[in-house]
């Protein structure tokens, strides 16, 4: 693990902290492998409920360190970068960030890839590809017009302006702003919620609302499949029992 990213975990859920404040939290190489390392881990895990990514200081990270990004001496998609938007796709484990200040480029597009996104209301938000020379990354070409229409998304990634945190709530990019000082403890309620819920469950849930679109029908038969699984494991059997013995 680097020591520019933290781990600790607590209650069941994996913190990761971005810890270079000092460069607003901009992203290494070595730091995309110590997150890629660190999610891969709790994906293994089934203790772990959810995982919250922040970042420390002013930033919750100003996108890649652009001195280190081109120092990869050959970039194709097993670099780093890469190694971590695999991860983040394919992640199994609830995934929420909490966004304080900037969240340039890959601040952003990280985003399109949380289930739970909560902001501080001095959060920056920033996709400037276009204006580096680059195209979008993180699938944020596909995942975007999906989250917020087409001109919406054009607009984001054609004229890369910076937007605030309100205009994040209306793009639909976050689930709630609150005043700076309520960050941690709103992701510390979140974390608790989801740590209480059934592992297995939410894990399972995550995997059907990240589906790709099909037939109602379709997605019934696959819903009911693995709703009869869950109905057998001890977790919702056991949830069921404590419900029900609450109500009495």
């Amino acid at each position: 693990m680097s020591n520019l990213v933290k781990e600790e975990v607590r209650h069941n859920v994996l913190w990761l902290t971005l810890a270079r404040a000092d460069k607003k939290n901009a992203l290494t190489q070595d730091m995309y492998t110590a997150l890629s390392s660190a999610l891969q881990a709790a994906d293994r895990d089934e203790k772990i409920a959810a995982v919250v990514i922040t970042g420390e200081g002013d930033s919750f990270t100003a996108g890649n360190d652009l001195n280190d990004f081109l120092a990869i001496e050959d970039l194709d998609d097993s670099a780093p970068p890469f190694e971590f938007l695999y991860t983040l796709s394919r992640l199994s484990v609830p995934l929420v960030a909490g966004v304080n200040g900037l969240a340039i480029g890959i601040g952003t597009t990280i985003l399109l890839h949380c289930d739970l996104v909560y902001a501080s209301s001095d959060a920056v938000f920033a996709l400037p590809f276009i204006n580096l020379g680059l195209v979008p990354e993180a699938a944020s070409s596909l995942l975007l017009p999906q989250q917020c229409g087409h001109l919406k998304a054009s607009e984001l990634l054609l004229l890369g302006d910076s937007f605030d945190a309100q205009e994040a709530l209306q793009y639909g990019l976050v689930n709630k702003v609150v005043a700076p000082q309520e960050l941690s403890e709103t992701l510390e309620q979140v974390a608790a919620s989801l740590a209480s819920k059934p592992h297995g469950g939410l894990r399972a849930a995550k995997k059907l609302i990240k589906q790709p679109a099909e037939p109602v029908a379709d997605r019934i038969e696959r819903e009911a499949k693995i709703f009869a699984r869950a109905l057998s494991s001890d977790a919702a059997r056991q949830a069921i029992k404590d419900r029900l013995t609450k109500k009495k």
